[in-house]
């Protein structure tokens, strides 16, 4: 685990600004900086940089954050990705405190000992007129090869022994380039294959792909789980795709990596693969931080249609209301290759516009599942639907499909959620006006701005200082977290330490309007006249409850 004081540290040492500008260019305007948003796509720019909070806010679709936050959702990388990337790039070193999970650094010779491999395989490519008439016979340019750096590997048992210094070295066995047999005999794992680098986000070399020429089994070779390379968390072009996912707002997932790159040489440079392993949950929450639209597209065969329902059950914890995920099934005689070479791009980008929906496919395969005119296909509809609706934790998502399962089986919707025992949706009921109460959420919203723009006048808050309202919940939560013994905290520290917290929405609905305020704002001044009108409430209600306890007869 990464300490909580070194994230603190981070981000103070850290400007928003400069780490944005990597993949935004920023355009000062008054004391911020703006720029079309890059998670959404505007004409005019809502994106906005505050170098002095050190935070973004987008007035247009909501998205908002740290530096750390914005590496995560601009690249895909995950927490810890993110921090080592930035932590790297001002040249401090990761601390990890002590768990019970293992810590694995990877060495830096590692990714050069791959780097090595890679140009050692695009070399041997120009030097083999077969391997660059397959290319060609796939129908890929020469653009496109450089682009995924494209390589073949040799025919032979030890051709990396030319291209590294000590074929002995044991990198080559822990990187998965080499295997070692019994007695010590090595050889290299790829041979005679078209070698495709499989690339992190950081584009970082991690892995290989092989593809036999010819005939040959398996017709895919993938490197083995290393130190830096885990099958469940990359995808293949993700590193190239990016820039084209945030653009078109949608990303293919298809099986294999000629299916990448052939779509790619086609203009839809948006389709990753997942790695000779079903999709799994952290692929679509990688995915689904990048865009707004996901569509899995698979063959019609058995198998394809196998991949499908997997990625589905795997699918429905992350659905989020708004974001759609959708599946397409090709003809049993293609794949994304052979249709888009035969029909041309646009035929199958409008594939793509008319993929089935998730809740369309799953709705279906749940009916073709059971006999909907007998009481028994009704109970077993019921029945098998329970654990896939009860994983959605999108509210608006689980109650449509609730409803349509409902009357798929005869049912009324409440009847269902009692069977499933899900507390209904119950409609809000009216509130009768009352005479406004100490800390109104007016105040409250008034005082979370000025502690989101400076933190540590939370330290002023009384220790008893409480209120029932959500404002007032997360006020209370920065105060705890101050004399807990956090340190000089910043805005951006701030954020980040309540990003995945109950109390991370209250903070973010104010953050535009802070954003909108000039450096020439007297906060201290401003939160010392809502404390003194607090207290000033406080002691008028004891004022009340004291002649209210006077008026009482004995």
């Amino acid at each position: 685990m990464i300490p909580k004081s070194f994230i603190q540290d981070l981000l103070n040492r850290l400007d928003i600004v400069d780490v944005i500008e990597r993949y935004v260019p920023l355009k000062k305007a008054g004391a911020n900086y703006v720029a079309c948003c890059p998670f959404h796509n505007e004409k005019s720019p809502s994106f906005t940089v505050s170098q002095s909070k050190q935070f973004y806010h987008c007035f247009g679709c909501g998205a908002h954050g740290t530096a750390i936050g914005f590496v995560m959702e601009h690249t895909g990388s995950g927490f810890v990705e993110a921090v080592e990337d930035l932590a790297k790039g001002i040249g401090l070193e990761v601390p990890r405190e002590a768990s019970g999970t293992p810590q694995i650094k990877v060495a830096p010779d590692l990714y050069e000992l791959m780097q090595t491999a890679t140009r050692y395989y695009r070399e041997q490519l120009k030097n083999n007129p077969r391997a660059i008439d397959y290319l060609k016979g796939r129908g890929l340019s020469g653009e496109v090869a450089a682009r995924f750096g494209i390589g073949y590997a040799p025919d032979d048992w030890q051709p990396l022994k030319a291209a590294v210094p000590n074929y002995q070295d044991a990198s080559l066995v822990e990187t998965g380039l080499v295997i070692e047999g019994d007695g010590g005999k090595r050889y290299d794992r790829f041979r005679d294959r078209i070698m495709f680098p499989i690339v992190n986000v950081r584009g970082n070399v991690i892995g290989f792909g092989g593809r036999v020429l010819d005939k040959g089994e398996p017709k895919y070779l993938n490197s083995p789980e290393t130190t830096l390379f885990e099958k469940g968390h990359e995808l293949y072009g993700l590193y190239q795709a990016q820039k084209a996912i945030r653009a078109q707002q949608r990303v293919v997932v298809v099986e294999g990596y000629m299916d990448v790159v052939a779509l790619a040489q086609h203009g839809v440079e948006y389709a990753v693969a997942t790695l000779g392993t079903a999709t799994t949950p952290f692929h679509i929450q990688k995915l689904m931080r990048l865009c707004d639209q996901l569509v899995f597209c698979f063959d019609g065969d058995r198998a394809g249609q196998k991949a499908a329902w997997r990625a589905l059950e795997n699918a429905l914890p992350q659905l989020q209301d708004g974001k759609r995920i959708g599946f397409l099934f090709l003809p049993e005689e293609h794949d994304p290759d052979s249709y888009i070479r035969e029909f041309g791009t646009e035929a199958f980008e409008c594939e793509l516009d008319d993929s089935m929906t998730l809740s369309g496919y799953l709705l279906r395969e749940l009916a073709a599942q059971v006999d909907l005119t007998t009481q028994e296909g009704k109970s077993a509809l019921v029945k098998n639907a329970q654990p896939l609706l009860t994983a959605i934790t999108a509210p608006t998502t689980a109650l449509l499909l609730r409803k349509q399962v409902a009357a798929l089986a005869g049912l009324e919707q409440a009847e269902l959620e009692a069977l499933w025992s899900i507390k209904p949706v119950a409609a809000p009921k009216r509130i009768a006006p009352q005479k406004a109460k100490r800390n109104a959420p007016s105040e409250l919203r008034h005082m979370l701005r000025c502690l989101l723009m400076k933190p540590e006048l939370a330290r002023e808050l009384p220790r008893d200082w409480s209120s029932e309202t959500a404002e007032g919940a997360a006020i209370t939560a920065l105060a705890d977290w101050l004399h807990e013994g956090a340190d000089e905290v910043s805005t951006a520290a701030l954020i980040q330490h309540f990003q995945d917290t109950v109390h991370a929405s209250v903070f973010a609905s104010v953050r535009g309007e802070v954003m909108q305020l000039g450096d020439d704002y007297d906060i201290d001044s401003d939160f010392s006249g809502l404390l003194r009108k607090i207290r000033r409430a406080e002691i008028a209600e004891l004022k009340d409850a004291l002649a209210q306890l006077k008026a009482t007869p004995s």
